[in-house]
Formats: structure tokens, C-alpha cells, sequence
């Protein structure tokens, strides 16, 4: 049901931000499927596994939990960015697509209920391949704790997956 990868890693090194194709897809809707900046909103999609997350893309980098998962390929989530609301219900993630506007409430677009232990699963594998990716670069993001947020989050995200 809920699908999302990131493939063909790139970095630039003159914006210091990363880069994938992303497919996001629910169901038979799909959500994203384009090359998009990833490492903004990285720690808060991780973040999302964990607890409920409100983006707001207008934050500063030092309030990263807010920024929105995925964004414009100049890395600019002012710019261009893909919104989503997620609340922890149970055993459930339930997913919800916005349409921000700054100044005013967001619009709610689609939502979908995602098994909490699958969407788990697919944001820890996000979260493995991104400090797989980067090891070895020269990488310096705008948020300077950008790599150790995802690094705290991506163990914290393995400890809670049972393992079987």
C-alpha cells in the first residue's frame, strides 16, 4: 500500500544539498514521482515514523522537524515543497497530503491510513540509504546538524522496529 523510494542519490556540491528520484505512491494514488531535494526534510520525515509531525515550510532550518519532507530540487522548501501532515492513531499512520499557504491554515488534500509498522519500515530504509550515500562526501548542509539528526533518528527508528 504505502510505497516510497529514493533512487539515483546525487549531490550538488555547490548547494550542499542531495538530491534522489522519489516515488511516493499510496495505494493507486501517486503522490510524488520526480528528482527532488531530499536532505531538508530528511530528519523530519524520519521524525514522522516516531510521532506526529506538522510541516511548516516557512520554519528556519533549526526548527527541521517542520520542514516538509520533500522540496524543490534548489533546496529551497520556500521555493516548491511537498506537505504532509502525520498523526499517530494506534497501529496506524494516518497520512495526510497539504496544500500550505503562508500566513493562513493548511489545506488538507488526500489522507490515507498506512499500517504504522510498514511506514516504519519504508522511512528507516530512506534513512539507511541517505548516510550510506553520503559517506565520503564532503557534504556541509545549511542545518549544520542535519547528518547527526538523521543519524540520532535512523537508530532511534531501527531500536523501535520488533525485530523478527
Amino acid at each position: 500500500m504505502f510505497h516510497l523510494s529514493c533512487e539515483n542519490w546525487s549531490f550538488d556540491p555547490g548547494l550542499q544539498i542531495i538530491h534522489a528520484d522519489v516515488l511516493l505512491k499510496i495505494g493507486d494514488d501517486v503522490l510524488i514521482d520526480e528528482p527532488v531535494c531530499v536532505d531538508v526534510g530528511l530528519p523530519a520525515l524520519l521524525l514522522s515514523a516516531l510521532q506526529n509531525t506538522e510541516p511548516n515550510r516557512w520554519a528556519p532550518p533549526e526548527e527541521w522537524h517542520r520542514m516538509p519532507f520533500f522540496c524543490c530540487g534548489c533546496g529551497d522548501p520556500e521555493c516548491r515543497a511537498f506537505s504532509f501532515r502525520v498523526k499517530h492513531e494506534g497501529d496506524t499512520v494516518r497520512f495526510i497530503e497539504l496544500e500550505e499557504r503562508q500566513n493562513s491554515r493548511p489545506r488538507e488534500m488526500s489522507a490515507f491510513d498506512i499500517p504504522a509498522g510498514e511506514y516504519r519500515t519504508s522511512i528507516l530504509n530512506i534513512g539507511k540509504q541517505f548516510l550510506s550515500f553520503i559517506e565520503g562526501l564532503e557534504y556541509k548542509p545549511y542545518f549544520k546538524g542535519t547528518v547527526l539528526e538523521i543519524k540520532r533518528l535512523t537508530e532511534r527508528l531501527e531500536s523501535s522496529i520488533p525485530r523478527v
